[in-house]
């Protein structure tokens, strides 16, 4: 019998930083959450079984032209909504309320008056601090809507009604800024749709289980295994779901940092009993590279030269039918759908080739980095492995900006190594999301070592803190740390001169260069 599976809240994105960030806290209160595009039709919306929906906000004008909009007919499906600043504001209007630009624009901290809590305040004091971003605003609210909230410049900062399950607010629960933003959003949750926090890393585990087994029915699975947390979690779930019908293949490309290779053998073959395959393929993805500096084009013959291995692989595994690869929501967000627009292919996403003879199984297709982790734990994965950071799937070659070749591979490992090293000894590992090295491999620098002019290459030293990899600030290190990591990098490694620090957040910046 077939788990039924879980009733999303869908957030409808209308062009929003934030829209990851209220999926995000949907499912922080154990609410399952997805993303759909502003232009999915009521049917389209319908179709899905929603709980609810909650409509993003945005940097338009409802009434500039082309403004993202949405079917009218979502309000007339029988499932409660929640407008966020731009969505409160296009609720509105959809409704026959009117929306304005006043001139009293808020941006920042702001003053929130509670003058009846009803159902979505009912956790607010009369008076809290919420965070607004926003040039309209909503003058009169549509019939059957009561006011709940205001500020000192708009008088319409929240609406409700809870009858037929609508809800507006100008301002953004979502941010931490807003300081009782999660109690609000749960009352919309629990109060306004009904739902439980059913969304748990053990009902995660047992629908997952089940999907596979739907999925893969009887036939022999392959799991791509880099030892990341990823790749282990979703092994861990087939082989829970289909047992003897998985074999893991690590395929050491050479393009990973120093002694991973080992580590994979040593601590998932043997702690998990899962049959292992480890294939040394590094001539043949260098070969691929060769002359290839563009960061898509390395992804794509990557990601294509990985799939090749497998199908090889499975010719010798029992004809296996199927590959599990350890995606993630932000990899396919991030490789560009309706809803967001492509920052960069990633090579198990974008960078696959349109033609496979094998068939994928992402059992963590639909989850962020953190509820990996919790999964992990749940199934029992030594601590190094769930901690461990995240490395991009194409390794080291998008760490080196230029040309791929064995020799700079070397020197971008090395000074990686050092930075690993000196974080993890700074016992900061934990509080880092990530901490690596760039290498500038076609660009030089003039230094001096002894009494010698050197003309060698700079590598960028990059840590961020992060908790899903959507956003990420830089790490502020000590002045002392990041001394310790220059000077040990220059003296240690070959080919490199100079040594700078990457200061630049996501966004603007990605947390990887390529």
């Amino acid at each position: 019998m077939t788990q039924e599976a879980p009733r999303p809240v869908l957030v409808v994105d209308l062009g929003a930083q934030y829209a990851q960030l209220i999926a995000r806290r949907v499912r922080e209160a154990h609410v399952y959450s997805e993303i759909v595009p502003h232009d999915a039709t009521a049917a389209e919306v319908s179709r899905r079984r929603p709980a609810g929906l909650i409509l993003s906000g945005g940097p338009a004008s409802v009434y500039e032209e082309g403004a993202p909009g949405v079917d009218p007919g979502i309000f007339e499906i029988g499932v409660p909504v929640l407008g966020i600043c731009y969505g409160h504001q296009l609720m509105a209007r959809e409704l026959g309320g009117e929306v304005a630009a006043t001139g009293d624009r808020e941006y920042g901290a702001t003053a929130l008056a509670v003058d009846q809590p009803g159902t979505l305040l009912a956790d607010l004091a009369p008076h809290e601090s919420v965070w607004m971003s926003h040039g309209d605003a909503v003058t009169r609210a549509p019939d059957g809507f009561r006011v709940t909230a205001r500020t000192d410049r708009i008088p319409i900062a929240a609406m409700e009604d809870p009858e037929r399950g609508l809800f507006g607010v100008q301002f953004h629960p979502e941010v931490s800024h807003t300081q009782r933003g999660n109690d609000v959003l749960k009352r919309f949750l629990f109060d306004g749709c009904g739902v439980l926090p059913d969304w748990t890393p053990v009902n995660i585990v047992e629908d997952a289980v089940a999907r596979i087994r739907t999925q893969v029915g009887d036939a022999a699975v392959l799991c791509a295994l880099s030892g990341g947390v990823d790749s282990s979690v979703a092994a861990l779930l087939v082989h829970r779901a289909v047992g003897d019908q998985l074999t893991c293949v690590f395929v050491d490309h050479g393009l990973n940092r120093e002694g991973e290779p080992v580590q994979v053998e040593e601590t998932f073959g043997r702690h998990f009993g899962v049959p292992l395959v480890h294939v040394k393929a590094e001539d043949r993805f260098l070969a691929k590279l060769a002359g290839v500096t563009d960061p898509e084009v390395k992804r794509r013959a990557i990601g294509e030269e990985f799939i090749r291995v497998f199908e090889e692989v499975a010719r010798d595994h029992r004809e296996a039918r199927f590959l599990v690869q350890g995606t993630l929501y932000p990899d396919v967000i991030e490789s560009g759908s309706r809803t967001a627009a492509s920052i960069k292919s990633h090579h198990n996403v974008g960078g696959l080739p349109a033609e496979m003879d094998l068939e994928l199984v992402e059992p963590l297709r639909d989850l962020f980095k953190d509820e990996v982790r919790r999964v992990g734990e749940e199934l029992g994965l030594p601590e190094e492995i769930v901690r461990r950071q995240p490395f991009p799937g194409p390794g080291l070659a998008v760490r080196i900006v230029g040309e791929v070749t064995a020799d700079r591979l070397r020197t971008v490992r090395g000074a990686d190594r050092v930075v690993r090293e000196e974080i993890r000894r700074a016992g900061l590992e934990l509080d880092t999301w990530q901490a690596f090295c760039v290498l500038l491999a076609d660009v030089r620098t003039v230094g001096v070592m002894g009494d010698g002019r050197t003309y060698e290459s700079p590598v960028i030293v990059r840590v961020v803190t992060s908790e899903d990899a959507m956003t990420a600030d830089w790490a502020r290190l000590p002045h002392e740390l990041l001394e310790r990591i220059s000077s040990r990098i220059v003296r240690e490694v070959r080919g490199v001169n100079r040594v700078a620090y990457d200061v630049t957040s996501k966004p603007p910046g990605t947390i990887e260069w390529e």
